[in-house]
């Protein structure tokens, strides 16, 4: 199979992005990782299979459709409570609810709404398909832009990843891999030729919380940055910042001095808050999201953990 040929599972392609990596990117979001973390604010891209999402707001009731209710061979879907229109108080809409028990995840609902407030989360793209799509941003990339190609994590699709980048790098395009770090060396070494840039999170130095909080623990994670930075990649530390789970002063200091022991490898280290944007996603999956009781980071707060990164002599800043 041609390497443009390659098949790669996605829930998403985003351009004019200006938060994963340097300049204007393109971000390519691949399907499945092997964390959980407990703060992740795209519960679509955990699973590696396609899910049904439903955006409520969406729907315009079954008075006026209710396309899902006949295609549904399964009783998967139910009726809600009538209530008011938000653009007529005077008009009741009945609207649905998935019942996720008995959902099989045959996606005909979602074929059948025209308003689009049933949809699926995931769809195929082979890597010249996305590498065409890539192609048109690049106008806008500039000097410092490019591609970035995210997830989930990008290496649990090891040979989409590297095809797209490769593709991406004979094309003159700067190309960022945003990635856990949890996956084999050899996966991540191959792609030091055709990688600028590793976005490489570090969400706890404690491997007893890691697990915790992610599932997995943080062995591989550190000794991965470690061979990496030996190897000659180069890395944008990214430390996302969560008060009562990995914000306490003791890991954020263990961070800095891990950076620091990676040397000139560590380009950046961007310090992230905490923040909620992701529960409505939580919401479209029925999904519990278990951070209710964390609020978000105040100023005061993130600049005292910035504070700590610039102390121990690296470059870094809040993101």
């Amino acid at each position: 199979m041609e390497d443009r040929e390659i098949i790669g599972h996605l829930y998403d392609i985003q351009g004019y992005s200006v938060h994963d990596g340097p300049g204007i990117r393109t971000t390519v979001y691949l399907k499945g990782c092997p964390l959980k973390c407990l703060w992740c604010h795209s519960p679509e891209s955990q699973t590696f299979t396609d899910e049904l999402a439903y955006m409520k707001l969406r729907c315009v009731g079954v008075e006026d459709c209710g396309a899902c209710l006949r295609v549904c061979q399964h009783q998967a879907i139910a009726l809600c409570e009538p209530e008011k229109s938000v653009l007529d108080d005077t008009v009741y809409l009945t609207k649905i609810r998935v019942l996720r028990d008995r959902c099989t995840q045959c996606m005909d609902c979602a074929k059948a709404c025209n308003a689009e407030a049933l949809f699926c989360d995931g769809y195929d793209m082979t890597v010249g398909e996305v590498f065409a799509r890539v192609m048109k941003d690049k106008l806008f990339f500039g000097e410092d832009g490019g591609v970035t190609i995210s997830g989930g994590e990008a290496m649990s699709q090891p040979e989409f990843t590297y095809a797209l980048a490769k593709m991406c790098k004979e094309a003159g395009i700067s190309v960022c891999l945003d990635t856990t770090g949890y996956c084999s060396f050899e996966l991540l070494e191959k792609m030091i030729p055709v990688t600028d840039l590793f976005l490489y999170d570090l969400k706890h130095m404690d491997s007893a919380k890691h697990k915790s909080f992610t599932g997995v623990p943080n062995e591989l994670i550190l000794e991965n940055a470690r061979r990496l930075a030996a190897a000659g990649g180069k890395l944008q530390v990214r430390v996302p910042v969560i008060p009562k789970l990995n914000g306490g002063m003791e890991n954020i200091r263990a961070t800095a001095a891990f950076c620091k022991e990676l040397g000139d490898a560590v380009t950046l280290v961007q310090v992230l808050p905490y923040h909620r944007m992701g529960i409505a996603k939580y919401e479209r999956l029925d999904l519990p999201y278990r951070l209710v009781n964390v609020d978000p980071p105040e100023d005061e707060y993130m600049n005292a953990r910035l504070q700590v990164m610039l102390d121990a002599g690296l470059k870094a800043q809040l993101h």
